[in-house]
Formats: C-alpha cells, structure tokens, sequence
C-alpha cells in the first residue's frame, strides 16, 4: 500500500533571517515512511536540527543551487511513532519538527505526519494472550482491570511491586454488539482501601478528565492502543503506601471514538516536547491544553452518552509496593483473580 501526499507551507520563524519554507512529500509504505523536506540553502548548514519524532535525517541531498532536501525513511517502530486502532483503520501518527534552540525550547516548526491503513481482516494486538472472567459495568458493558507482568503477555502472577518499577495497568471494555466505543480513563487515584472515603488519603495518578497527572511529575505515559475499546497505563511504583497494602481506583468510561473533547480524552505530558499530547490523535492535542487548568465538559454531547450509563469504578489490588534494597526475600505469588475488584478469573481478549 502507497499513498502520496505532497504539501507546501510557508511558515516564518524567528531565528536570525531565515524562513522555512516547507516543501513536504510524504510516501506512506507498508510498514515504513520515506520523506522528503526540501529547505533552502541557508538552512543546509542546520540540517542536523531536522527530526521525524526523535529520528534525525537518514540522508541530506545538496542540490546544485546549494538548496537541500533533507530524506527520512523509518518503520513505524521507530521514531516514536504513536499508533492509533478506530474501528477499521489502523493510523501512525507523528510529527516533522525543526528545532534549532536546545532541547528545553519548543520547536521553531512543526508539521503532522498521518498514514492510514485498512485494519487487516482477523487482526488482532499480537501479544496478549486470551484468559477468563468479567467485570460487569453498567448500561450492559463488560469491564476489565487488571495489572499486567513485565512482558505484557497475560496478568501478573505476583502483586509485589519493586519501589521504582514500572507498573503496566491495563482496562478494557467489551463492545460485543454495540457501536465502537474507545476506553478511557477519567479519573485514577492510589489509596490505602478497597473503598474510598471521604478521608481517605489518595494519590492522584489521572484528572482533570483524562489528564495523565503522574506524567507530568514522574514517570507514566498511555502505550499506543492495540485497540480502541482497550489502553494500557506504564506508571512508575512511588513510596505511596510503601510496604503496606495499595489499591488503584479508575473511573472508566466507553465512549465514542469520533468525538474526543476537553471532557473525553487520554492525555498525557511529553517532556521532551514540553506539551500535553492527545494519545489517540496528537494532530488535536490543543484539547489536552486544558490540563494545565481545568478541563470542562460538553454539556450537551455528554448528557446523550451519559444517560446510556457507560462508565464504570473499578478497583485494582492489594498491591504492595516494597523496597527491594529492605525486602530482598520477599516475592509471594498471589492468585491472579486477586488483581480484580470482583474476585473472579481474568481476562485479556
């Protein structure tokens, strides 16, 4: 499958005279991209300071009138591509950046780059292993939680955390016979109970309707979607309830996967790029720039899904966090029905 796409932007930046002129030809291959941005002669000297994502240029072409064009050709598993799954397409996005300042500055341009696919017929995400057992939301929906192990094959068969590790959380949502939905998480918090509180000492891990608040702070970060109606959250273990029992509480929501707004939405902070980052489309990152104050619902389009009821609270533990420096002997394994809030087998479908 090939698909051209030739653009011509002209954007002026500041930085000493000169102007970017963007000349982009972008070819989307079966599982790569080959790119080619032709910049003007005065910008030859900075190619080094071109990237697609985190990749700088595989070859400069210095053409006889001293203009250039600068070459990327890369898989989809490189560059950090961010991959999106919506019912029958499977899209890669990521994004063109000039950035002649160091790395703590923005970049001076930026351009999307988006390639489409026909989602393959029986497709499904290669790694994770069918097992058994529900958690029954409401409006009829089937929800999942569950913390995975380290190579995402199936649940954890231990719920000892190493202090510092990384923690993959996974929830999902069974479509079955509706229209597609996309999970999200709105709302995440670690406490010391199976049940909250008013008083109940909790640390934030995910507000603001849908703002990955650890990644901004720590380490945490939404993986590219297997599928829309599933999302796996990498959060770093902290000393919250070190030693002692530690439940994670999501609010989790199915929702339409055409409509992502201030209200419905999986962000998560990019430091590298200092910005909030849409997970399922970061080509409409500007409605994760609420994180940063308070992100309000759509009145309307939400009272429609809302009074369909799909959401659900779901808890995931007892986990507990340990110091392996203080600990070293201890690694208990647990059944893994125990990760669930209801008791009852696992799944991952």
């Amino acid at each position: 499958m090939r698909l051209r796409l030739c653009v011509s932007v002209t954007v002026l930046v500041v930085f000493a005279t000169a102007t970017v002129d963007a000349d982009i030809e972008v070819a989307c291959e079966n599982n790569s991209v080959n790119i080619t941005w032709r910049i003007g002669a005065e910008l030859v000297p900075n190619a080094a300071r071109f990237f697609l994502g985190s990749c700088m240029p595989s070859q400069l072409e210095i053409m006889p009138t001293g203009e250039g064009a600068v070459l990327f050709n890369y898989q989809f598993t490189e560059c950090k591509f961010k991959r999106r799954i919506s019912g029958k397409n499977v899209t890669y996005f990521n994004e063109l950046t000039y950035r002649p300042y160091d790395k703590s500055k923005p970049a001076a341009f930026a351009y999307p780059i988006k390639c489409v696919y026909k989602r393959p017929e029986g497709w499904n995400f290669p790694i994770l292993n069918p097992g058994a057992g529900v958690s029954e939301g409401r409006g009829s929906l089937i929800f999942h939680m569950a913390l995975l192990n380290e190579h995402l094959t199936g649940a954890s068969m231990t719920n000892v955390v190493h202090l510092g590790s990384l923690m993959p959380i996974w929830a999902a949502v069974e479509q079955k016979s509706h229209q597609p939905l996309v999970l999200l998480m709105e709302e995440c918090v670690a406490a010391a109970t199976s049940e909250l509180q008013p008083d109940s000492q909790v640390y934030p891990i995910i507000g603001n309707k849908g703002c990955l608040l650890e990644s901004l702070r720590g380490t945490a970060v939404f993986l590219p979607r297997y599928r829309s109606s599933a999302l796996i959250l990498y959060i770093q273990s902290s000393r919250f309830g070190l030693g002692e029992k530690v439940y994670i509480h999501c609010k989790l929501v199915a929702w339409d996967p055409e409509d992502f707004n201030e209200s419905k939405k999986a962000c998560h902070y990019v430091k590298e790029s200092r910005r909030w980052d849409l997970l399922d489309d970061p080509s409409q990152s500007s409605i994760c720039s609420c994180c940063d104050s308070t992100c309000k619902s759509h009145a309307k389009r939400a009272a429609s899904w809302d009074s369909q009821t799909l959401m659900h609270n779901s808890v995931l533990g007892p986990l507990v966090i340990v110091d392996p420096s203080a600990f070293k002997a201890l690694e208990p394994s647990v059944d893994p029905a125990e990760l669930l809030s209801n008791k009852v087998p696992f799944v991952l479908t």
